[in-house]
């Protein structure tokens, strides 16, 4: 009797060209797999294609890796195992027939994100706290900036050592950021949904870029637990200078963080970063509190030779009677893409890029590292990695 996999049917619906080197690894590897390329084109709206794909192509399927193009419904997919998706959640098809009414296994790429992502965390913290775009304001106009208000502001830039990390949502793409950050001279601090109290539980067992990220949870200084408004509380008000969110988009986390966790950020004028999903913030409430901080430091500035200035010796950020948060990087929004009136825009010391911060030349050949690396499992009868829990919602 023949051994050996059964025949497998493989499907790849994505939005570019047919990767073909990564093919024939998988042919190579795995000669027992067919593999029907389908190439998707998407609009300007984030997981919305403008192409119709014909259910029959997923008769035969077994396998399908995909963004977020799905069987209509289950009757659609008779064969159809393990679905692997490019993205690292699943939100934007939790409401599929797919999700809702099947046990199809679902995989995502999370662990591949952290290096590009970190890259720019740290990209956009910087640019902020080195005032690079009046740096660049001056290279623009040839000018070798020497006027009293530009080096005011720079004489009060504020290093990262000794500065506070606090990690929402301690995942692949937090463990970069605070390895990246303890390299700075930062303090990282770390928050998840379930305790992580023993050197097990703070292992990281999904997927991971090697070098990268914090394998066995040794980086945070502490690390704090909890699902509750009365946990998150605790956990803001460490004292922390620069928030990182980084935590799933699920019914339990929109407008996670409004007016009342921004107010204890304030304390300590933080910096908050979101790289997750725009509806866990309360836009209105993040719009505010940036405000308040430049209406403050507004009143703080005086006239020198024409020009607005702050003295060498004041220190802004020492002030702990000002309040509001310092400033904002923001590679997600409510809604995407936002629309050109909204608010957001014209936000003061607010960083806003198009929900790019996880791309690079890298991603296309990790998300099927993920894919791969399950095959060898799922062939040796070994648990998969990146499962999504259909009950977390992530």
């Amino acid at each position: 009797m023949g051994g050996g996999p059964k025949p497998e049917h493989l499907l790849v619906i994505l939005p570019f060209n047919p990767p073909t080197t990564i093919f024939e690894r998988i042919r190579r590897n795995h000669p027992y797999i067919e593999i029907v390329f389908h190439q998707l084109h998407f609009t300007n709206t984030p997981w919305v294609s403008r192409d119709r794909v014909p259910p029959e192509i997923f008769h035969d399927a077994t396998l399908l890796i995909t963004l977020s193009a799905l069987p209509p419904s289950p009757d659609d997919c008779p064969k159809l195992e393990l679905i692997h998706f490019t993205s690292a959640g699943t939100n934007h098809i939790a409401n599929s027939p797919i999700y809702t009414d099947t046990d199809i296994t679902l995989t995502t790429s999370s662990g591949i994100h952290g290096p590009q992502i970190a890259e720019w965390t740290i990209l956009t913290l910087l640019a902020s706290s080195h005032h690079y775009d009046l740096l660049h304001q001056w290279q623009n106009k040839r000018e070798w900036g020497r006027d009293h208000y530009g080096l005011g502001l720079l004489r009060n830039v504020h290093d990262q050592v000794g500065q506070r990390l606090g990690v929402l949502g301690y995942g692949s793409i937090g463990r970069q950021v605070g390895r990246v950050a303890k390299a700075m001279g930062m303090d990282v601090i770390a928050y998840t949904a379930n305790p992580r109290d023993t050197p097990e539980s703070k292992k990281d067992h999904g997927f991971i870029v090697p070098g990268t990220g914090d394998p066995d949870g040794e980086l945070p200084s502490a690390w704090y637990s909890g699902t509750d408004k009365e946990d998150l509380h605790h956990f803001l008000e460490r004292d922390i200078d620069h928030l990182l969110i980084s935590v799933p988009l699920t019914k339990q986390t929109i407008h996670l963080l409004g007016e009342e966790e921004f107010d204890i950020l304030s304390k300590r004028n933080a910096f908050v970063t979101n790289i997750s999903r725009g509806p866990i913030i309360d836009q209105p409430a993040l719009i505010a509190a940036l405000r308040a901080f430049d209406d403050h430091c507004s009143s703080n500035k005086t006239f020198a030779d024409g020009n607005f200035a702050i003295e060498p010796e004041q220190d802004i950020k020492a002030d702990t009677s000002c309040p509001g948060l310092r400033g904002a990087a923001l590679d997600v929004t409510d809604p995407e893409p936002l629309p050109p009136d909204d608010p957001l825009w014209r936000a003061p010391n607010c960083i806003i890029t198009p929900h790019i911060s996880g791309l690079g030349s890298a991603y296309v050949d990790r998300c099927f590292q993920v894919f791969e690396a399950n095959l060898e499992r799922r062939e040796k009868g070994e648990k998969l990695i990146n499962v999504v829990d259909r009950s977390k919602g992530y």
